[in-house]
C-alpha cells in the first residue's frame, strides 16, 4: 500500500498522506507528496488542490529515524518550494498535530483549514534545533514578529482556535466533517488563486524578540537553540526571504552539527527507553490501582497523594497525630489553591480532588488500597515495623511500596511474608513537581508488581526509571560521589562558593553546598555539639542548619538569597588547620575531574552491577531527579563528550578506582 494517494473530486485533486502511525516526513512521503502535486498541476481540468492526512493526525513531523542517515527520495525543501510556487490553489487541511516539519508543509499550502481540536507549532527547539525548512521564515510572514518568534523559542504549540486568532488557520472545520469542508473551501478558492507564503510582508515590532530574551534569561541560560530560532526570526524582518533562508539554513547545520541538540535528541530516545522493562513481556496483564493508601502526611507524603488525586484517584493518607494531619491535610489544599490562583485548576476542580483524600489516624483504613506508599522517617527499623503491620492489614495482592531513598528494599520486604507484592518508589522532592521516580526491583519483586509500578508512575505523570537494589540505588549513590569529594576539596584550599560557581555554571541549578543548605545540614546529624568530626558537625554546632534558619554554608535573606558567610568560611579554615591538610589553590578544573568525573565512574559501576538496565537510564535520572542540564544529556552521555581516556587519566591521577568497563572504553 503506497503511503500517498490521490483522489478526484469533481475539479479538486485530494492528496492523502497515510504513514502510520503519525504520517511522519519519511522519504517515500515527500516522494508521494511531489507526485501528487505535479500530477494535479499538470492536469487542465483539476482548479486547486487539498493535502490532508488519514489516522488521527496531520503530519507530525520529520521522520527522527531518518536523522543522520544517506538522503533518501526528494529534498523536502524542494518539495515545500514546489506547493509554495504552484499556479493553482493548495489547502492544508488538518487534524491532529502539525507540528515542526508538519507546519512547515501546512505553511507552504496556500490556506489552512482546521478542526477546533488540532494543534499546530514548531518543537524542534527541544530537541536543540530550530525549523530548517524555511520555518522561521514563513512563520513571521503569516503571523507577525512576536507570534513567531514565542512559538519559535518556546516550542509550544498553539490550538487551532488561537492559530485562528493568529492567522496561522483560515478557516475552522467541523470536527467530524474536514474532508467535504476542506474540499468546498478549496472550491470557493478557485476564483481567488493561490497565495504564496514567501511574499507575505513581515509585520510587527522586533522589539519583542529582545523581550523575549529578557523574560526567559534565567530558563535559556546555558542554551544555544532558543537564540537560535530567534536570530532567524529576526533575519526574516531584514533579509530577502531566499537570503533568509540561507542564513536559517547556516543556524540549523550549526546546531544539528553541535552537541546540544545531539544531547537532546538522545535524551528524546532515552525517555522512551526508560519506560522499558527488560526481560517482561509488554503484554504482563498489570494489577489495578483504583486506590492509593500514603503513610505519611508530611512534605513528601502529601506531594505523593496530590500526584494521584490530580487523576482522579481515591487517596487514604494516615498519620499517628492528629495535628500533623490536619497540617499535611491543609498543606495540600493550599497547593491546589495556589495553582487555582494560577488559573492551572478551577475551584471545582480543587474541591473534586478535595473531596477524593481520606485523612486517617488509623493503619487499618488501608485495608481496601490497592497501592499503599509508606513515606515515614528515613529508618530502617521504623520502615520494618511499618511494613510487618502492613502485611497483616492489606487485601491479598496489594502492592506495598516504600519511598525509601537510600535503603534496602529486600530488607524492608523481608518484613512482611509477602516480599514478592514489595517494590521501592522512590518520589523526588517536591514530589508533586518533580518527574522523576525511580521504581526499585527487590530481589523477589513480583514481575507484574514492577510493570505495575512503572505503569502507574506514567499514569500520574512522572518519568519512572528501574533501579537495583543497593545503597542509594541509582540517583543517590551517584550524588554521594560528587558530595564527598566536594567536601574534601574544602579541606585543600577550595571555597564552597568557588565550587558551586563550577556546578551553576555547568549548568546545573545548584552546587553541592547550595543543594545542602536546601536539604538542611542537621539532617542525620548525632545533634551533639561537642562532637565535631566533620565541617558539617561545626556548623551544626554553631546553629548553622541550611536555609531553614537562614544560615549553612552561606547566609540567607529573608528571600532565602545566599551570600557567602564569614563564619562558615572560618569554621571550615578551623577544621582545614585540625586536618593538616595544606591549603593551596584549586582550578575550575580540578574540581570538574574531582566531583564530576567520579559520577560518570560510578555510573559505570552501576551498570556493571546490574543496578541499571541502560546508560540512557541513568541520564534519565539525573535529568529529571537532580536537574542535570538536558543540553549535556545526561552524566553518562556527557562522559562519552568528555572522552573515557581523558576521565580515565584523571581519575587515577586523583586516586580514584576505576571502574573496569569505563577503563575498558577508555
Amino acid at each position: 500500500m503506497s503511503s500517498v494517494s490521490t483522489q478526484v473530486i469533481d475539479d479538486i485533486l485530494v492528496v492523502l498522506v497515510n504513514n502510520p502511525p503519525v504520517n511522519a516526513l519519511s522519504w517515500h512521503v515527500r516522494q508521494g507528496i511531489q507526485d501528487g502535486m505535479e500530477k494535479g498541476l499538470a492536469d487542465p481540468s483539476i482548479k486547486a488542490i487539498v493535502l490532508r492526512c488519514e489516522g488521527s493526525t496531520f503530519i507530525a513531523g520529520a521522520d527522527i529515524t531518518e536523522f543522520g542517515k544517506p538522503a533518501q527520495g526528494p529534498d523536502f525543501n524542494a518539495v515545500l518550494n514546489m506547493i509554495e510556487m504552484a499556479a493553482k490553489p493548495v489547502v492544508g487541511a488538518i487534524h491532529g498535530t502539525a507540528l515542526g516539519g508538519g507546519l512547515e508543509t501546512a505553511m507552504v499550502c496556500h490556506y489552512r483549514i482546521a478542526v477546533p481540536s488540532a494543534k499546530l507549532g514548531v518543537p524542534e527547539v527541544k530537541l536543540g534545533l530550530l525549523p530548517g525548512a524555511g520555518g522561521t521564515q514563513r512563520l513571521p510572514r503569516i503571523v507577525g514578529i512576536e507570534a513567531a518568534a514565542t512559538m519559535c523559542s518556546l516550542g509550544e504549540p498553539v490550538a487551532a482556535t488561537k492559530a485562528l486568532a493568529m492567522g496561522l488557520v483560515d478557516r475552522l472545520a467541523g470536527e467530524a466533517t474536514l474532508a467535504e469542508d476542506a474540499i468546498i473551501y478549496a472550491r470557493e478558492l478557485i476564483a481567488v488563486g493561490p497565495r504564496a507564503t514567501r511574499d507575505l510582508p513581515v509585520q510587527g515590532d522586533v522589539d519583542a524578540i529582545e523581550n523575549l530574551k529578557t523574560v526567559n534569561a534565567r530558563k535559556w541560560k546555558g542554551f544555544d537553540a532558543p537564540y537560535a530560532n530567534l536570530a532567524c526570526v529576526e533575519a526574516a524582518t531584514r533579509l530577502p526571504f531566499e537570503d533568509g533562508l540561507k542564513f536559517e539554513r547556516t543556524e540549523f547545520l550549526k546546531l544539528m552539527g553541535g552537541s546540544q541538540s545531539a544531547a537532546q535528541r538522545h535524551m528524546f530516545f532515552a525517555e522512551r527507553q526508560a519506560a522499558k522493562i527488560d526481560g517482561l513481556p509488554k503484554d504482563l496483564p498489570l494489577r489495578p490501582v483504583n486506590a492509593v493508601g500514603v503513610i505519611g502526611a508530611g512534605t513528601m507524603g502529601g506531594g505523593i497523594s496530590m500526584n494521584f488525586l490530580a487523576k482522579g484517584i481515591p487517596v487514604t493518607i494516615v498519620e499517628m497525630v492528629q495535628e500533623n494531619l490536619d497540617r499535611g491535610v491543609a498543606v495540600i489544599r493550599k497547593n491546589y489553591e495556589a495553582s487555582a490562583a494560577k488559573g492551572r485548576f478551577t475551584t471545582e476542580q480543587v474541591e473534586g480532588m478535595m473531596a477524593l483524600l481520606t485523612p486517617s489516624l488509623r493503619l487499618d483504613a488501608l485495608a481496601d488500597c490497592d497501592l499503599v506508599i509508606e513515606a515515614v522517617y528515613e529508618n530502617m527499623d521504623v520502615k520494618k515495623e511499618v511494613f510487618g503491620k502492613l502485611d497483616k492489614i492489606c487485601k491479598s495482592g496489594a502492592i506495598l511500596a516504600s519511598n525509601t531513598s537510600y535503603l534496602n528494599v529486600d530488607e524492608i520486604a523481608a518484613a512482611t511474608r509477602r516480599p514478592q507484592d514489595v517494590v521501592g518508589m522512590h518520589f523526588f522532592s517536591p514530589a508533586n513537581v518533580m518527574k522523576l521516580l525511580e521504581v526499585v526491583r527487590g530481589d523477589k519483586t513480583a514481575p507484574d508488581v514492577l510493570a505495575t509500578a512503572m505503569a502507574t508512575g506514567k499514569k500520574i505523570g512522572k518519568v519512572a526509571v528501574v533501579a537495583g537494589v543497593c545503597d542509594g540505588f541509582i540517583g543517590n549513590r551517584m550524588l554521594s560521589k560528587r558530595q564527598q569529594p566536594a567536601m574534601q576539596l574544602l579541606l585543600e584550599g577550595a571555597t564552597p562558593a568557588q565550587i558551586d560557581k563550577v556546578h551553576t555554571d555547568f549548568g546545573m541549578p545548584m552546587g553541592p553546598f547550595q543543594m545542602s543548605d536546601l536539604a538542611g545540614l542537621d539532617i542525620g546529624w548525632h545533634r551533639d555539639p561537642a562532637r565535631i568530626e566533620s565541617i558539617r558537625d561545626g556548623l551544626c554546632a554553631a546553629g548553622r542548619f541550611g536555609q531553614k534558619n537562614g544560615k549553612g554554608f552561606y547566609d540567607y535573606d529573608e528571600k532565602r538569597v545566599g551570600t557567602p558567610s564569614a563564619e562558615a568560611l572560618a569554621i571550615i579554615e578551623e577544621f582545614r588547620a585540625t586536618s593538616n591538610l595544606p591549603k593551596r589553590d584549586i582550578s575550575d578544573q580540578e574540581i570538574v575531574e574531582r566531583t564530576l568525573y567520579p559520577m560518570v565512574n560510578e555510573g559505570y559501576h552501576i551498570l556493571e552491577e546490574g543496578k541499571a538496565q541502560r546508560a540512557s537510564d541513568i541520564d534519565v535520572v539525573w535529568i529529571y531527579g537532580y536537574g542535570w542540564p538536558i543540553y549535556r544529556g545526561g552524566p553518562m552521555f556527557w562522559g562519552d563528550l568528555e572522552g573515557a581516556g581523558k576521565i580515565v587519566e584523571a581519575l587515577e591521577r586523583h586516586g580514584v578506582p576505576v571502574a573496569a568497563s569505563l577503563k575498558a572504553k577508555a
